[in-house]
């Protein structure tokens, strides 16, 4: 039988471990697990999501991203800028990321994003839900983010099959030159059309004591679509060529020290980044945005080249890639 005594610490005992179980499920319903929505498949999702340990570009900026995905975080005593969400099955290792940099994810205030593919903004919604941060884009972009899946305006719209992701629930818009503050930082946002139509390039600068470099998160510029999308507007639709042809330009254009392209291997980011030591930086390269346009504009001549059925330029080499 029990005591008087007994009672009363096991009845103590069982309001502990209520209140133990409410409190862990309160916590577990706020771990990275929790944010992801449904994943994405595809030939190189698995590739792309490879986790990568995060690691410091230069300054306040800060690659959290994966293998094949690039998610940067730019950061300030007020609140953190965090560009671009990959694959909804990238918001829980870009959380995880942060907080091994010592960061949260409940300060980022602004989420910007790139251009509104899957593999770009799949995750967005989620990391949205998770920091309550503002989510930034084009105004060709926003409608994308808020319906989860192509507009039939983009190159990739015929894409098969078509995927959705989840939807982001509301989006801010920007335009060319607008400027996104938080305490110290301004990041400034560039429209870059071709590769979508909403496609945006953004810029900061980043400073380690009295040195301050020129950083260019650069939007893609890979003339890559399915069906039979044409840049040169054959089939009734709209002549793209001389807009994306002068989206290149301006990417070439950019005061630039570092670029990090939404893809990072197409610039080796993460390679330059493992080869650095004491006094050498690859990041750093006050040629790279040139280098990122003129590759790009060699694949664009091509491709405008096929479609025009004219002979192709001599400068022009190398073949689309997906995505």
């Amino acid at each position: 039988f029990y005591t008087l005594e007994m009672k009363m610490t096991l009845l103590a005992k069982l309001m502990l471990a209520t209140v133990a179980t409410m409190a862990a499920g309160a916590v577990q319903a706020k771990t990275p697990a929790t944010v992801q929505d449904k994943p994405v498949n595809c030939d190189n999702c698995k590739e792309w999501n490879a986790p990568v340990k995060p690691f410091n570009v230069f300054g306040n900026t800060w690659y959290v991203g994966t293998a094949g995905l690039s998610a940067v975080l730019v950061t300030s005593p007020q609140g953190h800028i965090l560009l671009d969400g990959a694959l909804p099955q990238s918001a829980p290792l870009i959380i995880a990321n942060i907080k091994a940099l010592g960061f949260r994810i409940e300060d980022v205030k602004y989420i910007l994003n790139s251009h509104a593919h899957w593999d770009h903004a799949g995750g967005i919604a989620a990391l949205q839900r998770a920091s309550g941060a503002t989510v930034m884009a084009s105004a060709a972009a926003a409608p994308v983010l808020q319906s989860g899946t192509n507009g039939k305006d983009d190159p990739q719209y015929q894409a098969d099959p078509v995927v959705h992701v989840a939807k982001v629930s509301k989006v801010s818009l920007v335009g060319e030159g607008d400027t996104v503050k938080v305490g110290p930082l301004t990041l400034t946002a560039h429209m870059t059309p071709g590769h979508t139509p909403g496609g945006t390039t953004w810029t900061w600068t980043s400073c380690e004591g009295q040195r301050c470099l020129d950083i260019v998160y650069a939007d893609s510029l890979n003339p890559y679509s399915s069906g039979d999308f044409t840049y040169t507007g054959k089939g009734g639709k709209p002549d793209i060529s001389a807009s994306f042809e002068a989206s290149i330009a301006k990417v070439a254009a950019l005061p630039c020290d570092i670029i990090i392209p939404v893809h990072p291997g197409t610039t080796d980011v993460l390679g330059k980044a493992a080869r650095r030591s004491g006094t050498d930086n690859p990041l750093i390269d006050a040629n790279a945005c040139r280098a990122y346009a003129a590759e790009a504009g060699g694949l664009l001549a091509k491709r405008l080249a096929k479609e025009r059925g004219v002979a192709l330029p001599a400068e022009a080499k190398g073949a689309a890639y997906a995505h």
